[in-house]
């Protein structure tokens, strides 16, 4: 087997105007935490798990809907079921 010869790439000297671009620029704020959910149950229960079959339009609205107000699926389906819970005892 030949062996290929390979040259390490020089690096390009920083130019004055790089550096005051990168200077010009703002920290990015982060984004912001979404809130956790409720705490429904103790630290040694299990989770029981759900599974629900939709349509594959329905859970894409759904999804990007969620991914629009920043929340999680999960979030939004316990408070869900939280609400729906307490108005139907």
């Amino acid at each position: 087997m030949s062996r290929t010869p390979f040259k390490m790439p020089t690096p390009r000297p920083v130019t004055a105007e790089a550096e005051a671009w990168v200077g010009n620029t703002a920290p990015a704020a982060p984004p912001p935490v979404p809130q956790p959910a409720k705490a429904v149950r103790s630290q040694s229960e299990k989770p029981a798990r759900l599974t629900i079959d939709l349509p594959p339009d329905l859970h894409a609205q759904f999804k990007a809907t969620c991914a629009l107000k920043k929340t999680g699926m999960v979030e939004v389906v316990r408070e869900f079921i939280e609400d729906w819970t307490q108005k139907n005892r």
